[in-house]
């Protein structure tokens, strides 16, 4: 069988280093908020391009705390509007409710599966304050549009980076920088990401000053000095054990995100199949490729001749945000391209462990197909 991800074998050439950091920990007697953290905080800011990194405790929890940081601010109200896109995992709309905000759902663009610039404008009134972007499957949003419309609007934007680790603007404009154009970003290191720990994990990017100053309280009770809270925070903080395991894997995210390109260079170049949609790129630095999605009309029957065939597949996502239970004030709602897309993607194997013959094997069985 081949593995739509093999995180035992993504690990197992970090084992001694991890055992090496394990010991360490150990033996510091520190546990929480230590030498550690402090340590990736400072590479993965360089890694970024930015000033600031706060490490929490999980991607939903950076999010949360970046709306908790300008409901402090007075830049955000509740009850103001936060555009998101509409096919979104539903973490992203969670941050937005559970800060006492209104998501404002806006259909995607069905090549690139990202949130719809020219879309945007229409969903904009007098209650709308800020945008999520959310960077979906490892590629970048058209941040030049959306930073354009947010501008001309005065809207803050957000970014929902959990699964575009490294990715990297390529525009000349950009400086060949971070997705963070500026605007602060939320990261996952849930196992699965392209840099992943061994539990759950997360952070915020940032260039803003007082941004970072809160959400680093905001992260720890609200509180910057022991026993005195300034603010109404939450416990969400990087684990120190956690910290050291990502500082070990970093140097390696560059090169893990050059062969998931090269992997998705080979499915798009080498399928050939009409019953099968193939994701956009455009051959960048703006996609890092956290999942190879592909479409098709029959995809229950796709994905159980591929199971047949020892290839195991995964549904990044069966059901829209729209649609779930959780959500029913949202679910008289229709949004077309979103319903599209859910009914229709499929995700290949992908990871920087996949090796070339499970590559052909699979591009051999789905033009098979």
């Amino acid at each position: 069988m081949i593995k739509f991800f093999d995180l035992h074998k993504v690990n197992k050439q970090y084992e001694k280093a991890f055992h090496e950091k394990l010991e360490q920990f150990m033996q510091s007697g520190w546990y929480i908020l230590g030498d550690e953290v402090q340590s990736f905080e400072n590479q993965f800011a360089a890694h970024c391009g930015t000033k600031h990194c706060i490490g929490v405790g999980n991607g939903l929890e950076a999010l949360v705390l970046i709306f908790k940081a300008y409901l402090e601010l007075g830049k955000l109200q509740k009850g103001d509007e936060v555009i998101v896109p509409a096919n979104t995992y539903i973490a992203s709309i969670l941050s937005i409710l559970q800060t006492d905000l209104v998501p404002v759902l806006v259909e995607p663009k069905l090549d690139t599966f990202n949130l719809n610039p020219d879309l945007i404008a229409a969903k904009i009134t007098s209650k709308t304050k800020a945008i999520l972007v959310v960077h979906l499957y490892g590629q970048l949003a058209d941040m030049e549009k959306i930073d354009s419309i947010a501008k001309q609007h005065n809207l803050l934007i957000i970014q929902d980076a959990a699964q575009a680790h490294g990715a990297h603007l390529s525009s000349p404009k950009s400086n060949d920088s971070s997705p963070v154009f500026n605007y602060p970003s939320a990261y996952s290191f849930y196992p699965s990401k392209n840099l992943g720990c061994l539990g759950d994990g997360g952070a915020v990017v940032t260039n803003d000053d007082e941004l970072n100053k809160i959400i680093r309280a905001l992260r720890n009770y609200g509180s910057e000095k022991k026993y005195v809270n300034d603010y109404i925070g939450i416990n969400s903080r990087l684990d120190e054990i956690q910290a050291a395991f990502l500082t070990v894997k970093l140097p390696n995210l560059a090169n893990d995100n050059q062969k998931r390109r090269q992997i998705a260079n080979r499915y798009l170049a080498e399928i050939k199949n009409d019953k099968i949609v193939l994701p956009f790129y455009d051959g960048s630095t703006n996609h890092v490729f956290h999942l190879f999605v592909i479409r098709t009309e029959k995809r229950t029957e796709l994905q159980h001749y591929l199971k047949e065939n020892g290839i195991e597949t995964m549904i990044h996502y069966p059901i829209p945000p729209h649609q779930q239970k959780a959500l029913k004030e949202f679910n008289s709602l229709s949004f077309p391209i979103t319903e599209k897309i859910h009914s229709e993607v499929l995700s290949l194997p992908m990871s920087p462990v996949l090796t070339e013959e499970e590559v052909s094997r699979i591009i051999q069985v789905l033009n098979q197909y």
